[in-house]
C-alpha cells in the first residue's frame, strides 16, 4: 500500500482526533491511529473504546488498504517537517512503513489495521440537529461543574434532556450546579441521557469557529456527533442522574443585581486571603451595599472590599466557596448578574441578567458555615 499526502493537511487531521487516543498498556493498538484507504480517501480513526473519532481526506493513492500506525512517532515527525508531500509505503506482509520526505526516510513498524477495535456503527438512532454555536455554548457553560467523583459515575458527566419545546445541559458535583436551556433547539421526542466529559472535551476543542450544523444521533447505549468531516462516537453513562430539579431552592426573597466583572474583580482579589482549604469569603448585604471579606486565622490574613449593588431583602450574611463563584462568574459573558439567596444555609441562585432570550442559564452554588471571626 502506498500513497502521498501533504504534511501540514495529515497533521492537522491527526491532531483533530488525537485526543481520543488511549494509553493503554492493556491494549497497546489504542496507542495507534487506525489508517484506511479506500478509493483515494483516507480515513483516520483513534479510539480509547469509549470514546472514538473519526476524520477523512483525499490523497493520492491505487490500491486500498489499513494500516494501524503508532501515534506519538508519526505525530512528532509531521510536526518536525516543513510543509511537503510525504510518501507513506506499507508492506503489507511484515507492517513495515516507510515514510519519504524531501531527502528523508523514515522506516517504523505498524500493526496489523484488522486488529484495531472496530468503531461503532448508528443502530436504531434517533437525532437532532444543532448549530455548532449553540453545542459548544452548552458545553462551555457546564463542564466545568462536572464532578471528578468516580463514586459517583453519574455526575462524571453532562445530562442532556431533549424534549419537543427545548434543550437542556445539567452539570453537578454536589457543591455547584448548572442547568443550560435553549428554548430555540429541541428534538422530536422526549429523551434524556449522561455525555462522558472525555468525549464533550474532545467535541469543544474539535466543533468549527464556523456556524456548521452538527448532526447529533443517539440510542440506549451511544451517542454520534457528526460535522464537516469529523464523527466522534461516545458511549453513554448508564446511570440515572439524580434528580437536580428538588435541590433549587423556589422561594429566595434576598435578591442581589451587581455588575459581572467587579464581582469578579472584588472575590479574585479577596479569595487570594481566604483560608486555602475552604476558599471561604464572607458576604455581608446591607442596603446598597455588599462587603465582601476573608480571613485565614493561621498566617492572619484578611481582605475587606465593599461595593454598590443594588439589593432587595433583609441584611443577610453569608458564607461561599470563593472557586466556586469566581468560576461560575468566568463562565457568564453577560454584563450583569443577580444572585438570589433565601437564608445563610440554603444554596444561592447566580443568574444572568439580560442576553439571548433563547438561553436560559441557572447556576446554583451551596453557601459553607461561616467562620465565628466577627
Amino acid at each position: 500500500m502506498r500513497f502521498i499526502v501533504s504534511t501540514s493537511t495529515l497533521l492537522k487531521q491527526l491532531q483533530s482526533v488525537s485526543g481520543a487516543l488511549s494509553n493503554s498498556t492493556v491494549l497497546p493498538i489504542l496507542e495507534n491511529f487506525l489508517f484506511e484507504i479506500k478509493d483515494g480517501n483516507l480515513t483516520i480513526s483513534a479510539t480509547d473504546l469509549q470514546t472514538s473519532m473519526t476524520t477523512s481526506l483525499a490523497v493520492e493513492a491505487k490500491e486500498n488498504g489499513r494500516i494501524a500506525i503508532p501515534s506519538r512517532i508519526l505525530l512528532d515527525t509531521l510536526k518536525s517537517l516543513p510543509e511537503q508531500p510525504v510518501a507513506f509505503s506499507v508492506d503489507d506482509s511484515t507492517f513495515a512503513i516507510e515514510i519519504s520526505a524531501g531527502d528523508g526516510k523514515y522506516k517504523l513498524s505498524g500493526e496489523n489495521g484488522e486488529d484495531f477495535p472496530k468503531i461503532p456503527v448508528v443502530e436504531n438512532a434517533s437525532s437532532v440537529n444543532l448549530p455548532a454555536s449553540v453545542l459548544g455554548e452548552a458545553i462551555n457553560k457546564t463542564i466545568f461543574a462536572v464532578s471528578n467523583d468516580e463514586l459517583r459515575p453519574a455526575m462524571t458527566g453532562v445530562f442532556c434532556q431533549l424534549t419537543t419545546s427545548s434543550l437542556t445541559f445539567v452539570a453537578t458535583d454536589a457543591h455547584k450546579l448548572v442547568r443550560y436551556r435553549r428554548k430555540d433547539a429541541k428534538a422530536e421526542s422526549t429523551t434524556s441521557f449522561i455525555l462522558p466529559k472525555k468525549a464533550l472535551t474532545l467535541l469543544k476543542s474539535a466543533l468549527p469557529a464556523d456556524d456548521v450544523n452538527v448532526s447529533v444521533e443517539y440510542n440506549s447505549t451511544s451517542a454520534f456527533f457528526k460535522f464537516g468531516n469529523i464523527n466522534l462516537v461516545c458511549r453513554l453513562i448508564d446511570e440515572r442522574y439524580p434528580d437536580y430539579e428538588a435541590v433549587i431552592p423556589k422561594e429566595n426573597p434576598n435578591k442581589l443585581a451587581i455588575d459581572r466583572l467587579s464581582f469578579l474583580g472584588s472575590l479574585s482579589r479577596v479569595a487570594i486571603y481566604a483560608n486555602k482549604t475552604t476558599h471561604q469569603v464572607r458576604l455581608k448585604i446591607s442596603g446598597s451595599e455588599l462587603n465582601i471579606s476573608s480571613e485565614d486565622i493561621d498566617f492572619a490574613n484578611e481582605a475587606h472590599e465593599r461595593l454598590t449593588c443594588q439589593y432587595e431583602g433583609d441584611d443577610l450574611e453569608i458564607g461561599f466557596n470563593a472557586r466556586f463563584l469566581i468560576e461560575m462568574l468566568k463562565n457568564l459573558s453577560c454584563e450583569e448578574v443577580s444572585l438570589e439567596m433565601s437564608t445563610p444555609n440554603r444554596a444561592g441562585l447566580l443568574l444572568p441578567q439580560g442576553g439571548d432570550e433563547n438561553e436560559d442559564i441557572l447556576m446554583l452554588v451551596m453557601p459553607v458555615m461561616l467562620n465565628s471571626y466577627a
